[in-house]
């Protein structure tokens, strides 16, 4: 047994219920307690019987149930118990306390929602049930009264989504599971309806949940509330909890998300309760984490965010890497955390940062602090001496840290190494150790952390600050709970000293709560004193306390733990019970905490007390040029610089003073003001656990469990209730739960005085309950004893039933065996005959199979041995025919190559030959050249040679010098033809300049032209361009060239030299040469583009073709360069003046040439606009055509009404006749109706029109054309200028000649038409043709394909193929058919409306041939008269709106439904659509169809919930659009009408558009509909279906607890299930009051218990309490009722029944037996319309209400799981086999439909028409077009929360 055993007997105040046990337990625990002591009877008698079931203390599980084997009698000094495992054990009891064990709860009370609701109040029994739920149930809440047990899971659960906030959203607290959104809404519901502020306080130890929960609450408030602008302001507060966690929280051995740091949130409402704001306050950041961890542990997440994401191009600066590079990350050997990946929480982060309004900038500036913090941790301190140290100038980290921090390095590191110390007289400067150093490197780090962790509370503070006053707020506590380690410092001290205050202001609230419980319910209570920790709290923060001393110590100049912990020993030891000392050391001390003793070590006290920081390093770093780092200091310089002397003298001291706070001081500051406005508020406790420290999921270390129970104030609340009366019923519960105790007799109509008369009875001593004002108060045990009572009494009566079941079912039994027997006897009979004749038959048959397969087997022998011989054969023939083919194939190649070699070797052989010949050739030339060079040059040296080389010498000098004087006057000659030259080239190109602005557009014509050829053109247009730019550049040069001649020849005329002027000459002839023949060669090219554009044009002429704008036509105008090398050497010297003169000439023809094309361009533009004159006379003779074709339709206008007048004539005269013939016949009947279509009289009818109808299409073209004449003369009269008044014979002449050219108009007109017709059946024959061809190809290609395929294949292809056509055939004969059928019936339509018309023209006619007589009219004529109505309701135009405001607006449903026909507003608003149609006024429709639509949307919008106007408007919707539906004309509405109301169909507009708008609005009205019932229904559902018990004392509830019905106000109505179908009648009779179309009542009946099923179902799966054996007796019960309600009203039909499928599946699934396999396949199989997941939820939320149930084992549902999912899974191998099955067999019907109607003779068989519902002659239509909310058929999926 532990030690701490005696302790837990003595804490526990329901340990014993004897008075001597209450009474030491209250004096050992509570000194100061004055109780009064109660009785131990009870007990005592219970523990004298056997089996009386304990819990009994064990050092590993805390407690051990177990079971007494051997009755107690006082005195006994032992007790002998059994554990569970069977092992005997024996317990002795204290002789002085006398103390039994506590007892152990019914297991009906186990696994309950509130702890307070157990019978027994005890520390093992809070134990178990927490286990039970926890491990058993996966259940992680619990409440204990006012507070909130959360067990952390340590995994992810879904339970926190929208659907359960909204679940939880307007719910009592006690009515739902518990939850952290029940605290939540009670918080809020409180603080909207009491007006005053709330708090959560969240706490527990590290790795309980705090962090979670408390987002989880804001989560909430910022879910249900919203904000009250478009800024989002939830979200902004949920964006701070990623911010605070990656700054404030690290992962510790306990947890991998640990708040190292205290919060309390006060999230602001404003008066409408929407959240317009919070704000933040921090405690006690744990500073010393940022320079040391311990191991398995990691600094705050920020830093190993900022390594993960380092790869960031934004971050390359910060120069970091990874996170074990660092001193400060990797001290804990852990940088990573399983799950969690940084770098995405550093996105995270970010864009909360962005959220909250922190820009890029500062972020930057935020994470280049951190990142330097991280390299200040790695700047490594040398040892000089002992007493001094340094570092390195080259320390890279140090470098990084000052270059981030923008400070000097050399600064930082000296001051990083030494300390200032200041004196009275002077000031020096002090080495630092290697020690002191490190640590006031890792104090600056530490400070300056704490400043950015400052800053960024106040930004975020600063964010979520609101400009709107605040009217109210939720303030929500996360705050570190009770911490006990191996060693604890001054961070636990601090902690537990908040706790304790925290556990103070919790202990005054819930004893405060419990005695205004009992005060306001007025039973006798004593004001007992509870236990309070104000002793250990003044011991802490009282004058000359704790924190009094260690401030003092730190202002001591040699102050030291030591001596500080002398000082602690001094002042408490031995003079306060809740101080002591430990006994193996003398630096330490033990405080006696509420929860238990903590042992503290004093070293480092008072350092972290202090938190100094070297001011040197502060100045430094005041000095840095990075602003946000002097804005993180900033606080720490606020000189006063604008006060008075005396300010500024006495401000600088006051600053120092509170500058030099220690951090306790800080500290108990902050928690005084936390205190002050937690008590301003309600508060609201959660109390989270760590279940075990190995983070397992669902498993619970009871030690650990127990030590956080008491620790975190669960059993104070305990024992304080435990020390009252912690048991409370209404009166109304506790009859209904103990009705078993009563007799008939005993119930009175006072429900109070019935329960005292019972409890008086049962219960002697009346210490034991107090009766209240509405409860009745129980103490401890006395609830247990009733539950036994009350099961002892129905064990008798179970007894008693099972007695007589048994008879009864052992008597059947014998009768069912008595009846099997004669059943097996015949049956076995049978079957021994039919076995015999199944023997017979089995012999005969196998004889049959072996005769069949032995031939079988003989015939496939044969088949395989003639199959593999052809196979043989084949493959032989093909070998030999191989061989032969490559032998033949060897030859030809063989013969081949030998031809190319032998062509190639004589092919040699001749080259070489020639090539011997040639040099044969060559060298006999060459001798004989050699022979006749050697005799040339022997010539050559006789004197005879020079002779004949002088002779003429002289002569042609002579003729040289006279060539040279003429040459000189040519060139002056030359000049001026030159000149003149340039004066005609400029001519050109002026004239070729104005023939391009001519060609203009005739260009544009010419590339419209060109479009078709366009790439040959641009190509052609291309060089013609480069020509020209050549031409044009070689004209240039010429002009150039002249002139530079020119100047020459002036400048030299009398030059010396005659050679030069010789080759001058020359060059100019051939100049003039090359220009020539290039001028021959572009006229001969520009001939050649005119003819082809000629061609072009005629072959292109229907269409206009467009080629490049950059074409020219000024290729003449120079010649490419390319010219002159055939010209320099094709001319002499003596042409040269021919050649002058011949250029001139063809420049001169150029000319003409060139005039010409002008003038043919000309011509071109005069054509082309007298084409567009012509083109606007045509359209001015197409206006006037028009003209005369409105004369024409006005003609054709007067023609009609005379010809309509004769054919009245006509027609009055044949029916006259027929009346002749009537009346001559005498045998015929008399009747005064018209002919029917068929008879004689109508025949001659048809003829009659028909040939009237032909003769009136001959002559009517020749009237109206005649007529139009008359007209146009007429106009021409009145035209005249001089007024002529009578045309002569010219005019009249020329008017018959305009008639006969519109006749010649009119008949080229039809013949366009025809031709045009022509021409579409032309291109019909031809696609026909094509089509054919095409099928002829597929045909052949086809039957190619079949011929290759095996003849199987082949068959089977040619059926499929023909199978294919046939198919198409008869789609195509299909859709002929309906096209036929169509026409058919447009045609039935029309003649009924021209019998109609003619029947209305015989009626005229009869009236008017009637004569007035001399009676006068009798009455029977009137009547009949006014019985003939039209249907219509006539009004004004622009009266729609008083119309629809008496109609619509203003019109009351009640009236209407009570004194009217039902759904006279659809009447007479189709009444008044009718008489706009028969005016034929669209503008009047239109007008009347819209503003009824939006009337009735406005009075939906207005009064919308209201379900009779909603439900009213529905009905008339309907009855407007089926009107509309019914008198449309169409086909399929107009079936079942009578002629008459036929008559009364609209006929000059399709309303089918306003028919879907119709139909979108009774959409709409029936959605509000299904909204005003569910809000309706809403209140009613979960009390009546749930809650409420029918069968009072049989189906009584559970024991409830202090949560049940806690915040539900006073008078709220209560709810029953015949409350819901008394609404529900409410609903049917109105619809049926407003006559709603009896489908439509159906479907809102489906809709409403859909709406039952769902919220019901919801609610039992959200709720334990309500899943027990006698809740599903109570659901099926009200299922019973509602299912008689359909009956009752015919409604059983209607598929209302099959919504409830999921609800009743419910009801069953906790009334089944729930233990064997067997009962899992049943539920599995019973189960249809529930979900696995639905289904394992009711079987974990299961819980007993009696003794006689059990709960449900966890294999149980494991086993249900399984077989779920084997049935889902083959489920769906059914349906995949189902769907197969169901193709093939679709398959095989298309095969057989179209082999049927491939040979069906008669073509395919036309379609049934479809039979619509004769209610349309009714004008009650069933509302078919609506699609009203879609349901699914299993409701299960919605009902899954």
């Amino acid at each position: 047994m532990s030690p701490q055993t005696p302790l837990i007997c003595e804490m526990d105040d329901t340990v014993l219920s004897p008075e001597k046990a209450e009474e030491v337990k209250l004096k050992a625990r509570f000194p100061h307690l004055g109780a009064k002591p109660g009785g131990s009877d009870l007990l005592r008698k219970r523990l004298q019987k056997g089996y009386t079931r304990v819990w009994l203390p064990d050092a590993v599980e805390a407690w051990k149930p177990a079971e007494l084997t051997k009755d107690y009698t006082p005195g006994d000094w032992a007790l002998c118990l059994q554990l569970e495992d069977g092992t005997n054990v024996e317990h002795k009891i204290d002789p002085q306390t006398n103390s039994l064990l506590p007892l152990r709860n019914p297991d009906i009370l186990v696994g309950e929602n509130d702890l307070t609701a157990l019978s027994y109040l005890h520390e093992p029994a809070v134990l178990h049930n927490l286990k039970v739920r926890f491990v058993e149930s996966k259940i992680i809440y619990t409440y204990c009264g006012i507070v909130l047990v959360a067990i952390n899971p340590y995994e992810s659960i879904p339970i926190y989504d929208h659907d359960i906030i909204h679940a939880y959203s307007g719910q009592n607290m006690g009515d739902m599971d518990p939850h952290i959104f029940a605290v939540a809404e009670e918080a809020y519901k409180q603080m909207a309806r009491d007006q005053r502020n709330q708090s959560i306080i969240v706490s527990g130890e590290s790795g309980a949940g705090k962090t979670v929960s408390a987002k989880y609450a804001m989560r909430y408030f910022a879910t249900v509330s919203g904000s009250s602008s478009e800024a989002n302001v939830e979200d902004r507060v949920l964006a701070s909890s990623p911010i605070m966690e990656a700054i404030g929280n690290a992962k510790t051995t306990r947890n991998d998300n640990s708040s190292r740091f205290g919060k309390y949130i006060e999230i602001g409402f404003d008066k409408n309760h929407h959240i317009i704001g919070a704000n933040m306050r921090t405690y006690l950041l744990e500073k010393s984490r940022v320079a040391f961890q311990a191991t398995e542990e990691r600094n705050y997440h920020i830093f190993y965010q900022l390594c993960a994401s380092s790869h960031l191009p934004e971050f390359k600066t910060l120069q970091l890497g990874n996170a074990d590079d660092f001193h400060c990350t990797n001290q804990g050997d852990s940088p990573v955390i399983e799950g969690v990946d940084d770098a995405k929480e550093m996105c995270s982060t970010r864009k909360a940062f962005s959220l909250l309004g922190i820009n890029e900038t500062y972020q930057m500036g935020l994470f280049q602090i951190l990142s330097a913090l991280l390299h200040l941790g790695n700047v490594e301190v040398e040892e000089r001496s002992a007493d001094s140290s340094t570092i390195l100038p080259d320390n890279s980290h140090l470098m990084v840290f000052c270059e981030l921090m923008g400070v000097a390095y050399q600064d930082m590191s000296h001051w990083l190494c030494h300390r200032k110390l200041k004196t009275a007289t002077e000031t020096y400067v002090k080495p630092l150790s290697k020690v002191h150093a490190v640590s006031a490197r890792d104090a600056l780090a530490k400070h300056i952390y704490a400043k950015l962790f400052s800053w960024i509370v106040d930004h975020i503070n600063e964010a979520l600050r609101s400009a709107v006053k605040q009217h109210s707020f939720i303030g929500v506590l996360d705050i570190y709970g009770f911490e006990t380690f191996h060693i604890n410092s001054f961070e636990q001290f601090c902690i537990n000293y908040a706790n304790e205050k925290l556990q103070q202001q919790f202990n005054m609230h819930v004893f405060k709560l419990e005695q205004e419980e009992y005060m306001r319910e007025e039973i006798p209570w004593t004001l007992i004193d509870f236990y309070d920790n104000h002793p250990c709290i003044n011991l802490i923060e009282a004058k000359m306390g704790v924190l009094d001393l260690l401030d003092e110590e730190c202002k001591m100049p040699r102050g030291s733990d030591d001596t500080w912990a002398q000082k602690l020993y001094n002042t408490f030891l031995k003079k306060s019970d809740l101080f002591d000392k430990p006994r193996m050391s003398n630096k330490a001390f033990i405080i006696v905490h509420f929860a238990d003793k903590v042992e503290y070590q004093c070293e480092g006290f008072l350092e972290k007390n202090k938190d100094t920081v070297n001011e040197e390093q502060i100045i430094v770093l005041k000095l840095s040029k990075f602003d946000l780092l002097l804005e993180l200091f900033s606080d720490e310089e606020k000189p006063a610089g604008s006060l008075s002397s005396r300010s500024k003298m006495t401000r600088p001291v006051q600053a120092q003073r509170d500058h030099k706070k220690t951090v306790g001081t800080q500290f108990r500051n902050s928690l005084h003001l936390l205190m002050e406005t937690l008590n301003g508020t309600t508060p609201h406790y959660v109390r989270c656990i760590k279940p075990n420290d190995l983070k397992s999921p669902f498993m619970m270390d009871p030690m650990r469990a127990v030590q956080q129970l008491r620790a975190c104030g669960v059993l104070e609340t305990i024992r304080i209730s435990a020390a009252g009366f912690p048991s409370r019923w209404t009166y109304q519960e506790f009859f209904n739960r103990y009705r078993v105790l009563m007799k008939q007799k005993d119930i009175l109509s006072d429900r109070k005085q019935t329960c005292r008369n019972v409890l008086e009875t049962w219960v002697q001593d009346q210490d034991k309950y107090q009766f209240g004002k509405s409860k009745i108060f129980f103490r401890a045990g006395q609830v247990a004893y009733l539950e036994k009572l009350r099961s002892d009494k129905l064990k008798k009566a179970c007894v008693r039933i099972q007695k007589t079941i048994r008879c009864w079912l052992a008597r059947k039994r014998y009768l069912r065996m008595r009846q099997a027997a004669i059943t097996i006897q015949k049956t076995t009979r049978g079957y021994q005959a039919r076995c015999l004749v199944v023997f017979l038959r089995r012999t005969r048959a196998a004889v049959i199979i072996q005769k069949n397969q032995r031939m079988l087997v003989a015939r496939r022998r044969y088949q395989q041995q003639r199959s593999a011989s052809i196979t043989m054969q084949r493959l032989l023939r093909a070998y030999q025919a191989r061989q032969t083919y490559r032998k033949l194939l060897y030859e030809h190649k063989v013969l081949t190559i030998q031809r190319w070699v032998r062509g190639w070797l004589a092919r040699r052989r001749c080259r070489r030959s020639l090539r011997a010949v040639v040099y044969l050739q060559s060298c006999v030339r060459r001798m004989a050249a050699r022979k006749e060079l050697r005799k040339l040059r022997a010539e050559a040296r006789s004197v005879e040679h020079f002779k004949k080389l002088n002779v003429g010498m002289e002569n042609k000098i002579m003729q040289l010098q006279r060539k040279v004087d003429e040459q000189v006057r040519n060139d002056t000659s030359c000049m001026d033809v030159v000149t003149s030259c340039m004066d005609v080239v400029t001519s050109c190109m002026d004239i070729v300049t104005s023939c391009v602005e001519i060609h203009l557009w005739g260009k544009l014509q010419i590339v419209v032209l060109l479009q078709l050829n366009e790439q040959p053109w641009r190509q052609v247009s291309t060089d013609l361009n480069e020509n020209n730019r050549l031409l044009i550049t070689e004209k240039d040069n010429m002009n150039q060239l002249i002139q530079e001649q020119s100047q020459q020849i002036a400048g030299t005329a009398h030059a010396k030299d005659g050679m030069q002027l010789e080759s001058d000459l020359c060059e100019e002839r051939d100049h003039y040469q090359s220009l020539l023949s290039e001028y021959t060669h572009l006229k001969e090219r520009h001939a050649d583009l005119k003819e082809e554009m000629t061609i072009s044009m005629i072959t292109n002429k229907p269409g206009h073709r467009r080629t490049d704008s950059n074409y020219s036509s000024n290729e003449s105008e120079g010649t490419p360069s390319s010219g002159f090398a055939e010209g320099r050497n094709s001319s002499d010297a003596p042409h040269q003046d021919a050649v002058d003169m011949s250029v001139l000439l063809k420049l001169q023809r150029r000319v003409t040439e060139l005039e010409q094309d002008k003038h043919t361009l000309q011509r071109h533009l005069d054509k082309r606009e007298e084409a567009q004159q012509d083109q606007v006379k045509n359209a001015e003779k197409q206006r006037t055509a028009g003209r005369a074709e409105l004369d024409l339709e006005a003609l054709k206008r007067q023609e009609l009404e005379s010809e309509n007048k004769r054919l009245k004539t006509n027609l009055a005269e044949l029916r006259q006749s027929l009346a002749t013939v009537s009346n001559t016949n005498p045998g015929a009947k008399a009747t005064t109706s018209s002919p029917g279509p068929g008879s004689a009289p109508y025949n001659v009818l048809l003829e009659q029109l028909n040939s009237s109808n032909e003769e009136l299409e001959v002559r009517k073209e020749e009237v109206l054309l005649l007529r139009s004449h008359l007209v146009r003369q007429e106009v021409l009269k009145h035209n005249k200028v001089g007024g002529e008044e009578e045309l002569n014979e010219d005019g009249e002449l020329w008017l018959a000649y305009d008639g006969l050219k519109e006749t010649n108009s009119l008949l080229v007109s039809q013949l366009q038409v025809q031709d045009r017709r022509h021409e579409e059946e032309v291109e019909e024959l031809r696609e026909e043709v094509l089509r054919v061809r095409e099928e002829n190809r597929q045909q052949q290609q086809f039957l190619s394909q079949s011929l290759l395929l095996p003849q199987d294949a082949r068959i089977e292809a040619s059926l499929h193929h023909e199978i294919t056509r046939l198919t198409s055939d008869n789609l195509d004969l299909m859709e002929q058919q309906e096209k036929q059928d169509k026409m058919i019936r447009k045609l039935k339509k029309q003649l009924k409306v021209y019998v109609k018309r003619a029947e209305e023209y015989e009626a005229s006619g009869q009236m008017e041939r009637v004569a007035p007589g001399p009676e006068p009219r009798s009455p029977v004529g009137i009547t009949r008269k006014e019985r003939d109505f039209q249907g219509m309701l006539e009004y004004q135009r622009g009266d729609e709106s008083k119309l629809l405001k008496s109609l619509v607006v203003e019109l009351k449903p009640r009236g209407v439904a009570v004194n009217f026909l039902p759904g006279l507003p659809a009447y007479i608003l189709f009444m008044c659509l009718r008489h706009a149609d028969y005016s034929n006024d669209d503008q009047r429709v239109s007008v009347l169809l819209n503003s009824t639509i939006n009337s009735i949307k406005g009075v939906l919008k207005r009064r919308g919930d209201d379900f009779e106007t909603v439900s009213f408007w529905l009905a008339n919707t309907c009855r407007f659009l089926h009107c509309l539906k019914q008198y449309s004309g169409e086909e399929a509405f107009v079936k079942n009408n009578t002629p008459r109301q036929n008559e009364h169909c609209l006929c000059n507009f399709d309303l089918s558009e306003y028919r879907q708008l119709l139909s979108d609005l009774a959409i709409q009205n029936y959605q509000q509909l299904v909204r005003c019932m569910e809000e309706a229904l809403q209140p009613m559902i979960v009390p009546g279906m749930l809650e409420h018990e029918n069968f009072q004392g049989v189906l009584g509830s559970k024991p409830t607890g202090l949560r049940k019905r806690t915040s539900s106000l006073p008078g709220e109505a209560v709810y029953t299930v015949d409350s819901i179908l008394q609404q529900l009648s409410v609903f049917h009779a109105t619809l049926i009051q407003h006559d709603v179309d009896p489908e439509l009542i159906k479907q809102v009946c489906v809709q409403q218990f859909y709406i039952i099923c769902s919220v019901t179902l919801n609610n039992l799966l959200l709720r334990k309490d309500m899943c027990s054996w006698s809740k599903g007796l109570q659901i099926r019960y009200n299922v019973w009722q509602l299912e008689e309600w359909l009956e009752e009203r015919g409604l059983s039909d209607c598929g209302a029944k099959e919504m409830l499928e999921p609800l009743i599946q419910a009801a069953q699934l906790l009334q089944v037996k729930k233990k064997t396999e067997e009962d899992a396949q049943a539920i599995c199989t019973m189960c249809s319309a529930l979900t696995t997941v639905q289904i394992v939820k009711v079987l974990s939320l299961y819980t007993p209400v009696i003794e006689f149930e059990e709960r449900v084992s966890m294999s149980f549902i494991r086993t249900i799981q399984v077989r779920s999912f084997c049935l889902c899974l083959s489920l769906c191998i059914l349906c995949s086999l189902a769907l197969l099955i169901y193709c093939h067999y679709v398959i095989e019907l298309l095969f057989s439909l179209s082999l049927s109607l491939s040979l069906s003779p008669s073509g395919p068989v036309e379609r049934p028409c479809r039979v619509t519902d004769a209610s349309y002659g009714r004008q009650e239509d069933i509302f078919r077009d609506i699609s009203l909310h879609p349901l699914p058929p299993g409701s299960g999926d919605h009902s899954d929360p």
